[in-house]
């Protein structure tokens, strides 16, 4: 997060997750059985930010989290069609913050 902060991107939602991608999951023995994981614990998480700072926000996550081995992540960038701040009815990049 502290790379995020440097790129000025200060709003954030972090969950932890499951889920898989082309790694396999972490091997176990259960009862002399030798069991490949399906499901990997990994961290998402979910920025919201004004057209000016999506690639602040990508240098930034990137800065993080890449370590050059598999398992680093994905980085999806979506058009948000709408945000409301819930409190103030504030629409828009304002809502955003």
């Amino acid at each position: 997060l502290k790379r995020l902060t440097d790129e000025e991107i200060h709003l954030v939602t972090v969950s932890n997750v499951v889920g898989r991608g082309r790694q396999k999951g972490v091997a176990q023995v259960y009862r002399s059985h030798k069991e490949q994981g399906s499901l990997l614990k990994k961290v998402k998480l979910e920025i919201a930010v004004n057209e000016a700072f999506v690639e602040k926000a990508v240098k930034g996550i990137v800065g993080g989290a890449q370590s050059g081995q598999i398992g680093d992540g994905k980085i999806f960038v979506l058009d948000l069609q709408e945000c409301i701040r819930i409190r103030t009815g504030e629409r828009g990049g304002e809502a955003i913050g």
